[in-house]
């Protein structure tokens, strides 16, 4: 691939912009050259920046430590030596969706693990292995920004990761409804059980907002490009509650499904097991060997035990029922923070620049 292209991480101070970091150490297609953060950080060493919040298990890179963090208001400035940015911040919707669309119009590309662009209707969300085709709508994006090389891209909600790709699998034989409960990890909070001493031997049944994206954001997946934009499909029709429970990481789903064209057990298993993306076609560094992993075991997909399968990037499934109510029930997983943060934004970056959307400056 030649040279390493430089990288900023906008946000890289906070939990989702540290696993960034970590994520893109020794990347053979990326170097992180930039951080950014809020004014308060701006000016210190990133090693100065994260001391005494760094929430890694393994320590701070050293390429790293001494990067002086700029303030991520700052946008020129930031954008002034790096081909494309990370973007992981906590902010207001309308301030998001702001600081990204100026980053994009200094010609910068914009991966963005935020929620505040996933229904603008020429910014791609994407799953590489699921949607890869929307990326096309990132065209009609640069003419609206009036920018030849700069866009956003998004990652969807986490949680979703953990039940999506196994029904996308499933898509020639039409499911036409969907029940989801999934058992989110407080990482998804960004927050550990020295932050949240309360969840520790407790389970909260609500998550702001979650369910709603649980229920819309796989039906934008799911959609198709049409005049500049994406078109959400309309089918099949989701329900879901979504519950937050004493893990560290990894979200769960059980799932229940009907189809149109019901198929068998063994077809199922064999879409799982056999389902390649882009990212496997393309051999992209951080996709995983095999995307879909089924259990036979019973007690499988476990939490503690699997959320790590594939470097935190594939996806488990187990416990493939016939049901009395509907045709099917399973249970899923994914990694929060990796499949569904930023890891899945780092194999969104990658599949870009396969595709030729991110260049050197």
């Amino acid at each position: 691939m030649g040279e390493r292209l430089k990288v900023g991480i906008v946000g890289g101070t906070g939990m989702v912009g540290q696993r960034f970091v970590q994520l893109l150490d020794q990347h053979p297609w990326f170097e992180v050259t930039g951080i950014a953060a809020s004014a308060k950080s701006a000016g210190k060493t990133y090693e100065e920046s994260v001391q005494g919040r760094w929430k890694m298990a393994t320590p701070i890179p050293e390429a790293v430590k001494s990067i002086v963090v700029q303030d991520a208001a700052k946008v020129e400035e930031v954008t002034a030596d790096v081909d494309f940015v990370f973007c992981a911040v906590d902010m207001k919707k309308a301030e998001i969706q702001a600081l990204e669309e100026a980053y994009a119009k200094t010609g910068t590309p914009v991966i963005s693990n935020n929620s505040a662009h996933r229904w603008t209707p020429d910014v791609p969300m994407v799953i590489p292995e699921v949607n890869p085709q929307h990326i096309e709508v990132i065209a009609a994006q640069r003419k609206r920004l009036g920018t030849s090389t700069g866009f956003i891209a998004v990652k969807p909600n986490c949680s979703i990761q953990s039940y999506v790709p196994a029904l996308n699998a499933l898509l020639d034989f039409e499911p036409n409804t969907v029940v989801a409960s999934t058992y989110q990890a407080i990482s998804g909070a960004g927050k550990n059980f020295t932050d949240w001493p309360d969840m520790l031997d407790n389970v909260i049944p609500y998550i702001g907002g979650e369910e709603e994206k649980s229920e819309q954001e796989p039906l934008r997946i799911w959609g198709h490009v049409d005049g500049g934009q994406i078109v959400k499909a309309s089918s099949p029709l989701i329900t879901t509650q979504c519950i937050r429970v004493p893990v560290t990481d990894g979200h769960l789903a059980t799932v229940f499904v009907s189809f149109k064209n019901k198929p068998s057990k063994d077809e199922i298993i064999g879409r799982w097991r056999g389902f390649q993306g882009r990212p496997q076609e393309l051999g992209l560094p951080s996709a995983p060997k095999q995307f879909i992993t089924y259990f036979q075991e019973e007690n499988r997909p476990q939490t503690k035990l699997d959320r790590d399968i594939e470097h935190g990037m594939g996806v488990s499934v187990g416990r493939l029922r016939e049901d009395s109510l509907y045709d099917y029930k399973f249970v899923g997983l994914s990694h929060n923070t990796l499949r569904g943060a930023a890891g899945g934004a780092v194999l969104i970056a990658e599949l870009l620049k396969a595709e030729g959307y991110i260049q050197a400056k």
